[in-house]
């Protein structure tokens, strides 16, 4: 089973919280379907596939220019033929030519919307592909500022959105055009002085639609920044259910849901009010210049200077053409509200991360017991606090196999430490250097597979159990996974679930207490065994029982390995050889429990507090 890419930890409490979160909007929208060239390199790849569904729907197209040609002369040839025999012959001829265009016009219909119909499927899961990927590589910085339901719906409604135009509007329109374009010039060669009218008239009535059609094209885009609106409250609201049920929120979370949708539905029918007045009026209009030009068809018939059949033949194009014309002013507005989703998904994909692999990545060097690590003056402000340094000229230096803890309140940077190892920020200032190589100037896979994280608020996918520790090392065998959960002491409780290893954890494993839970993450980073591990407040879900039998599991898996602990209980990092004391983003103490117990400082006061409390 294979599971999604893991979005980057939250920083924990101490580092600062995100700013509060805010769909991304386009700063000049484009004014009309020219939004819709972002999808030509999707389109690139299938352009015989391409070629194949024009093909098949410029005859189709032709097929139906076809029916008036073979009626005008089923009637003057038919009808007109003043012998009975000689009659029901032609009229036998000429129904069997309607009949083969009728077929010819079946089976290219049939071939283009297959084709264009695996076109569209096709294009929208590698575009919501692509999409994905991109995001998941996104650092840490932009789900600081993106809710993940605005990306959820751009991957849902916008690409559905844009199937729909791809698959079946942008096939319709471009069959409408070439029958319009078709009927059209045969309407000018038939009845050149008439149709000359009606062209100019048709061309007063484009010059408003374009209008129109733009105020559609941008109430199309608003309307699909409200729904992605409601598609973050209810992401955000059912992912803290637990919460929101706890406090009796439920209501207030309903109404709140509902002022959202109500909100997406008042822009909708702005949107909807707007198309409808723009296909009436492009229908009306048209129908009222081709009713002109028919009705000089009649005269003309009248007056004895074209037939009967021609006349008909007149009317069946006025009808096809008119027909196009109405399909396309549909298609028209699909492609607008298309091009509303298009813009949105190029976005995120024109969105490029801070954080990349550098274009001449340095190879890390071999390791034996634990890697080193090295922050030297470093000072970094999140991006969402530019004035409150998370780290203020911060220098740690970690010796291979060395076990250091970093303690102090909520605040003082711990968290942080651990985000600039991992690199999912940079310094502003400073150099962070991993086995004695800056990590910018490493290949981000190289620098994280070399590190082993179990944060604080343990991920559980929805997958089974064993699926959820192989999740550290994909290649893992059955046996080694169990090596990992028992030495993690997580064998027991997993072999009494229902399907043993096989249970699905459900999501976010809510089916687990939140001390298995955090069991089955240190099996994860036990199971991918790293020379550099950092362990997030690792035992803070367990009660005293397991956290001893963990705490064991711990410091059998730091044996031949650079430890990093962050802990606010200090009971799990007295064993350390080096304990860390950060405040403000500054270390103010450095040494041995003893040592810091005996000095008097933050330490020994919070040591008092706190086992006082124990006590």
């Amino acid at each position: 089973m294979t599971l999604a890419p893991a979005r980057p930890a939250a920083p924990s409490s101490d580092a600062p919280p995100p700013s509060a979160p805010s769909a991304r909007r386009a700063a000049e929208p484009a004014r009309d379907v020219r939004s819709l060239s972002g999808l030509l390199p999707f389109l690139r790849p299938y352009r015989g596939r391409i070629a194949l569904a024009a093909l098949f729907l410029v005859m189709a197209a032709l097929s139906t220019l076809a029916f008036p040609i073979a009626l005008k002369s089923l009637i003057d040839q038919g009808l007109v033929a003043t012998d009975p025999g000689e009659r029901v012959m032609a009229l036998r001829e000429h129904f069997f030519a309607l009949f083969a265009v009728g077929a010819a016009l079946g089976l290219f219909s049939a071939l283009r919307f297959y084709m264009v119909t695996w076109l569209g499927e096709r294009i929208t899961s590698d575009l919501r592909n692509a999409v994905y990927a991109h995001v998941v590589e996104q650092s840490p910085e932009f789900f600081e500022t993106t809710q993940t339901g605005e990306v959820l719906s751009r991957l849902t409604t916008d690409t559905t959105l844009v199937q729909t135009v791809v698959g079946s509007s942008l096939s319709m329109g471009l069959r409408n055009l070439v029958m319009g374009l078709g009927a059209m010039l045969m309407l000018v060669v038939t009845n050149p002085v008439v149709m000359t009218q009606v062209l100019g008239i048709l061309v007063l009535v484009v010059l408003p639609s374009v209008y129109f059609g733009r105020r559609v094209r941008k109430l199309s885009r608003a309307s699909q920044d409200r729904v992605a609106d409601s598609s973050a409250i209810a992401a955000e609201v059912l992912n803290a259910i637990p919460v929101v049920q706890s406090y009796v929120q439920e209501r207030r979370e309903a109404q709140r849901f509902d002022a959202s949708t109500e909100n997406a539905f008042a822009t909708a029918v702005k949107r909807t009010r707007m198309r409808s007045f723009l296909v009436g009026f492009i229908i009306t209009a048209t129908f009222g210049a081709l009713l002109w030009g028919l009705y000089q068809g009649t005269q003309a018939v009248m007056a004895g200077r074209i037939s009967a059949g021609h006349l008909g033949q007149t009317v069946v194009f006025v009808i096809i053409l008119v027909g196009s014309v109405a399909v396309l002013s549909e298609v028209y507005g699909d492609l607008l509200r298309a091009a509303g989703a298009t813009e949105r998904l190029m976005e995120l994909l024109a969105t490029r991360s801070p954080i990349a692999t550098p274009a001449r990545p340095v190879a890390l060097p071999a390791t034996r017991g634990g890697s080193s690590v090295a922050l030297e003056h470093v000072t970094f402000h999140y991006p969402s606090r530019p004035r409150q340094a998370a780290l203020s000229d911060f220098s740690l230096v970690v010796q291979p196999g060395e076990t250091v803890a970093l303690v102090g309140p909520s605040g003082a940077g711990k968290s942080t430490v651990f985000q600039l190892l991992l690199r999912f920020y940079d310094a502003n200032a400073g150099t962070v250097r991993v086995d004695g190589v800056a990590v910018s100037e490493v290949a981000l896979d190289a620098l994280r597979g070399r590190i082993g994280i179990v944060p604080q608020d343990s991920v559980i996918f929805s997958a089974d159990a064993l699926e959820n520790i192989r999740y550290g090392r994909p290649d893992a065998s059955d046996d080694e996974v169990v090596a990992a959960a028992k030495a993690a002491f997580a064998h027991e409780f997993l072999l009494a679930l229902p399907q043993g290893y096989k249970t699905f954890l459900g999501e976010r494993g809510v089916r687990l207490s939140g001390g298995q839970r955090q069991r089955i993450s240190i099996a994860r980073a036990m199971l991918k065994n790293p020379p550099l591990l950092l362990l997030d407040e690792a035992t803070s879900a367990l009660d005293a029982e397991s956290e001893r039998m963990v705490q064991a599991a711990l410091e059998s898996a730091m044996k031949d390995r650079t430890t990093l602990v962050i802990a606010h209980r200090l009971s799990t990092v007295q064993r350390a050889d080096r304990i860390v004391v950060m405040e403000a983003g500054e270390i103010v103490e450095s040494g041995t429990h003893a040592q810091l117990s005996a000095a008097g400082g933050l330490y020994a006061r919070l040591a008092a507090l706190q086992f006082d409390v124990d006590a």
